[in-house]
């Protein structure tokens, strides 16, 4: 006994056969009924599937004037950052409200060339002292450095975190420990 040929194969020669799908509690005729269809260009049904193993696509899953804005893909990296040294900032905040009242905070990508950091490597922060013209001081993280050198979310966190304590404990001229007990610990 021969499988039944698909209709429209009439005498080519081909059968298909009537197999359920692996783990399903349908029969096979239902089983393909029950799946999600849409119609396709000559009104046969097609799917839609993760073919290669890149997981979701589509307007929800791309960054752009579709996505939702709630959404953590929404955000760039460098929002992303931002949030992190924002967070740093205002943990040092509530210790040192005094010492850092009128200090300005920034991000900038990466460090001006012409500056003289006085170092070899390319730095991950500074402090630029008030200058002549009452401008408060500041302290500046560069986000491009700092990114290369983090891998993952959790380990970029916590470096913005100790470039910031870092960086306000070079201001107040004390030791970095001494502005944050928990500093370079993981």
């Amino acid at each position: 006994m021969s499988a039944p040929e698909a209709p429209g194969d009439a005498g080519a020669g081909r059968s298909v056969p009537p197999t359920d799908p692996p783990g399903s509690p349908l029969p096979a005729a239902e089983a393909e009924s029950a799946a999600p269809t849409a119609g396709g260009p000559n009104g046969r049904p097609t799917r839609r599937r993760d073919r290669h193993g890149r997981g979701m696509r589509g307007p929800i899953a791309v960054r752009g004037p579709l996505a939702p804005g709630g959404i953590p893909i929404a955000r760039s990296r460098a929002e992303r950052f931002d949030e992190f040294v924002l967070d740093a900032v205002e943990e040092l905040e509530r210790r040192f409200a005094t010492e850092l009242d009128g200090v300005e905070f920034a991000v900038e990508d990466v460090p001006d060339p012409r500056r003289d950091h006085g170092l070899v490597d390319i730095p991950l922060g500074a402090v630029l002292a008030s200058s002549e013209h009452d401008e408060p001081a500041r302290i500046v993280v560069y986000r491009r450095p700092i990114e290369l050198r983090a891998v993952g979310m959790t380990e970029l966190s916590e470096l913005v975190h100790d470039v910031v304590v870092e960086q306000v404990a070079d201001l107040l001229g004390l030791g970095p420990a001494d502005i944050d007990p928990d500093y370079g610990e993981e």
